[in-house]
C-alpha cells in the first residue's frame, strides 16, 4: 500500500521554484479548510469524547469515543501549559457543547451544552485496597521510618479485614470445584424448564376450557386468598327440574291461547 501512497500535487507552468512552495503560490493554507477561520484563532480537528456524556439539548447518551468536526482555540494558560476549548455540534440534534481542557487536574471539563455522565469513584467509598504509586515506592525504598509507618498501618489493616479474607478464601473453596458448579446450575435450569413446561400447560388447558385467548399471568398468593373471599350462591333445584317448569309453562300458555280464542 506504500507505493499507492503517493503525495501529488499539480504545479502550472508559470511556477518558478523562487516563487516559494505552491501552497504559496496559490495563497493557501496546507490545512484547507480546516484553517479557513485560523484567522479568528480556530483550528477545525478531529475531536474525541474522552467520557461518556449527556447532550443537553436532547438529553440522549453520546458515547466515549465518538469523533466530532471540532472548533479548537486557546482561552487561556495555567502556567506555562495552554488551556484548549473544543466547541461541536451534537450528531442528534442542533445543540452545539464545549469541552475545554484542565492541565491542573490533568482532565476535560464540560463548559456548556452537555453533563457527564458521572462514572468516577473513590476507592475508600468501596473499600477497595488502593495500589502503591510510586512516590510511595520510593519512599518506602528511601526512608526507614516511612517504611516503618507503613508496616505498622498494613498490619493494622490486616487485622481488620481479617474475617472478610477469611470469608472470601472458604467462598473460593467452595466453589472451587468448577464441574460440580456446572451440574448444579444444569440441574437447577432443567427444574426450572419443566415447571415452566408444566405451568404452561396448565394454561393452554384453561384457557381451552373458558374459550380465552388472552396470555395468563402466574398465580399468586394474593390471588388465592381473592378468590376464596369470593362464594356463589347455589340454585334451588336441578337443571332438569327447571326444564319440566319452562314446559309445563308454555303447556299452559297455549291452553290459555285456545281458550281465548274459543270464546
Amino acid at each position: 500500500m506504500a507505493e499507492r501512497k503517493q503525495v501529488n500535487k499539480y504545479y502550472p507552468p508559470e511556477w518558478r521554484p523562487e516563487m516559494g512552495s505552491i501552497n504559496k503560490y496559490n495563497n493557501s493554507h496546507p490545512l484547507r479548510a480546516r484553517a479557513s477561520r485560523l484567522h479568528e484563532g480556530v483550528m477545525i480537528i478531529r475531536f474525541e469524547l474522552p467520557y461518556n456524556i449527556w447532550c443537553g439539548g436532547c438529553g440522549k447518551h453520546v458515547g466515549m469515543g465518538v469523533r466530532y468536526n471540532s472548533e479548537k482555540r486557546k482561552v487561556g494558560n495555567y502556567y506555562t501549559t495552554p488551556i484548549y476549548r473544543f466547541r461541536m455540534k451534537c450528531h442528534l440534534c442542533d445543540n452545539h457543547f464545549e469541552i475545554e481542557t484542565d492541565p491542573k487536574n490533568m482532565e476535560y471539563v464540560i463548559v456548556s451544552g452537555a453533563t457527564r455522565k458521572e462514572e468516577r469513584w473513590d476507592s475508600k467509598d468501596t473499600e477497595t485496597v488502593e495500589a502503591t504509586d510510586s512516590e510511595a515506592k520510593k519512599r518506602l525504598a528511601a526512608d526507614p521510618m516511612y517504611r516503618l509507618e507503613h508496616g505498622t498501618a498494613d498490619a493494622q489493616k490486616a487485622q481488620v479485614h481479617k474475617p472478610r479474607i477469611a470469608d472470601l478464601q472458604a467462598t473460593q473453596e467452595v466453589k472451587k470445584d468448577d464441574y460440580a458448579l456446572n451440574q448444579l446450575a444444569r440441574r437447577k435450569f432443567r427444574g426450572e424448564k419443566r415447571s415452566l413446561s408444566a405451568r404452561a400447560a396448565a394454561d393452554k388447558e384453561l384457557q381451552v376450557k373458558g374459550s380465552m385467548s388472552v396470555p395468563l399471568l402466574p398465580e399468586s398468593e394474593e390471588d388465592r386468598k381473592q378468590a376464596s373471599a369470593v362464594t356463589f350462591k347455589r340454585a334451588r333445584g336441578s337443571y332438569a327440574e327447571y326444564q319440566l317448569a319452562a314446559d309445563a309453562n308454555n303447556g299452559l300458555a297455549c291452553m290459555l291461547i285456545l281458550f281465548c280464542r274459543w270464546y
